[in-house]
């Protein structure tokens, strides 16, 4: 089993701007569960605490494979989402492991 862990740092940062592009990242990335077979389980969400110091949005999502994990960053639904959370964020941050 693969674990993919991601956290971005959006780009406003204005709190209700910074909030509604964190909103926008987590309904992105959730939308994926149905839509790309390869996914054993995906879990995304905004942080909720410690602003200051925190990222602001977290996916953790598993794999059986690395080629699952391959499988699901050429997906067409995952690249459609790719450029619309690039346009949110300012930073991105990624550990792939082995559970």
């Amino acid at each position: 089993m693969i674990r993919h862990v991601v956290a971005w740092k959006v780009a406003a940062t204005e709190p209700a701007e910074a909030a509604a592009a964190a909103a926008e990242i987590t309904r992105l990335l959730a939308s994926l569960t149905s839509l790309v077979p390869s996914i054993s389980s995906l879990t995304v969400g905004p942080n909720m605490a410690y602003f200051e110091s925190n990222w602001d949005v977290v996916l953790v999502a598993d794999f059986e494979t690395l080629a699952d994990l391959d499988a699901y960053q050429v997906h067409p639904s995952h690249q459609a989402v790719v450029p619309q959370i690039k346009a949110l964020v300012s930073q991105r941050a990624a550990v792939d492991f082995e559970l």
